[in-house]
């Protein structure tokens, strides 16, 4: 049998070319999954770049107020967040859930901008009010793009794992941003300053949000109306009100989540009585040897809430699923919470800290799993619907609970009922020991 060279080189180069063109759609597809994992890692640094948080209170301790006071303002954000929530989820679906993130990070800016300049008491309501829309144009949308990213990559089976470890960026992100913020006010021995420092990152994020694919802004229905917002908006609140689980996933997420937001910025004041009463730093301005400790709590604190969202996954596994593997958390934050109560009452600070460490890190083991959970319910055209009817009720939750923690935060302190600050803590442990309690009676009426 005759061989004709010149066939057999041909064959092999055409078998050679279409090997290197299959590795090379093959490289493209792993360069585009490694870019957008690296986009949405970047969405949550930038975003977690937020200077004034460890030094919000303090703040508002500062210009005198008292924690009623600061318990209506973030009663006043919450409720805010909840009247535009939903249908900015609405319009996310239908506008572009891209565009609505870049109206989101400019709301914010505002806020910054804001908070740095003013000093009446009044004036931090319009503050909180541009923050309100940041936030509600923010929560929900951007999950629903890595979770309608995840489905265009066949990849919905990861959802937990991705989730986790976009989130374990953002925590690093707030370590990060605790180190600067801490250098910051030690150098200007300032808190309002570091709302403008907080301003060049979410420039940053917007330019980042510029270079999302146009796909991830989910199925836009064309021309949007004010009826098409709210008839998408009232058959997701149906949907979520009629099925049962459904409706327990919104109960636990206001119990957790909601408490958890009015709670844990008392750590800020902990950590200043704290380490007022340390013989450190004893030359130094009592705002800078505030700020060092603080940035070395904080910094622990993000370091280990971004280990806990990236190791989340493995909760459910061994738990031996999600359901599973909530209740397991839940019944750690009630221990945490009950033994809280008693160290804060006893004044124990030290202790203190280690207990708002540990409500950190449940935290971030909970929320991925809750919004894997969630996702389980979700469509295309109501994905951030339905994220943003969770963070709406979270919302709601924080906004009842955070004013009835500072008059009861003010009553025991002028009272002089134990540590101030332990009325926080048997308000979580109540809130676990209920969802505990009826966990067993959920789980027999499941469907």
């Amino acid at each position: 049998m005759s061989v004709i060279p010149g066939k057999c080189a041909s064959s092999r180069d055409e078998i050679g070319l279409t090997y290197l063109a299959g590795k090379n759609r093959i490289d493209r597809q792993t360069r585009g999954k490694f870019i957008m994992l690296a986009r949405f890692s970047l969405y949550g640094f930038l975003k977690n770049q937020c200077y004034y948080e460890p030094f919000m209170i303090l703040l508002f301790l500062e210009r005198g107020f008292s924690f009623t006071q600061i318990g209506l303002l973030v009663a006043f954000r919450e409720i805010c967040i909840n009247l535009f929530e939903v249908p900015s989820g609405a319009l996310a679906d239908m506008y572009g859930r891209r565009r609505c993130m870049m109206l989101s990070f400019t709301s914010y800016i505002i806020s910054f901008a804001l908070f740095g300049s003013v000093k009446i008491y009044v004036s931090f309501f319009a503050a909180m009010f541009f923050f309100a829309i940041g936030e509600a144009f923010r929560t929900g949308t951007h999950k629903a793009m890595i979770f309608t990213w995840l489905r265009l990559q066949g990849r919905l089976d990861e959802k937990t794992r991705v989730y986790g470890f976009t989130r374990s960026w953002s925590k690093l992100g707030s370590a990060f941003s605790v180190l600067v913020a801490a250098l910051f006010v030690i150098v200007t021995e300032s808190y309002s300053s570091v709302f403008y420092l907080s301003i060049a990152p979410y420039v940053l994020g917007i330019i980042n949000f510029m270079q999302y694919p146009s796909e991830l802004e989910g199925k836009i229905q064309g021309k949007i109306t004010l009826r098409g917002v709210f008839d998408n908006l009232w058959s997701t609140l149906k949907m979520s009100l009629q099925i049962r689980h459904l409706r327990r996933l919104i109960v636990e997420s206001m119990a957790f989540e909601g408490v958890f937001n009015a709670a844990k910025d008392y750590l800020q004041p902990v950590i200043k009585g704290m380490a007022l009463a340390l013989p450190l730093f004893v030359y130094m301005e009592d705002t800078r040897r505030s700020a060092i400790i603080v940035g070395v709590v904080y910094f622990i604190l993000h370091l280990l809430s971004a280990w806990a969202s990236r190791k989340s996954h493995r909760i459910p596994h061994r738990a031996g699923g999600e359901e599973q593997g909530a209740a397991r958390i839940w019944k750690g934050a009630l221990v945490v919470y009950l033994l809280l109560t008693i160290i804060l009452y006893m004044k124990w600070y030290y202790l203190a800290i280690v207990g708002f460490i540990l409500l950190y890190v449940m935290q971030n083991l909970w929320r991925p799993i809750l919004i894997s959970r969630f996702d389980a319910y979700a469509t295309e055209t109501r994905g951030a619907t339905l994220l943003s009817i969770e963070s709406q009720a979270k919302s709601a939750s924080t906004a009842l609970v955070a004013p009835i923690l500072g008059i009861a935060v003010d009553f025991v302190t002028t009272r002089g009922l134990g540590g101030g600050f332990w009325p926080v803590a048997a308000a979580g442990a109540g809130i676990a020991l209920i969802i505990l309690a009826t966990d067993h009676l959920h789980r027999r009426q499941w469907p």
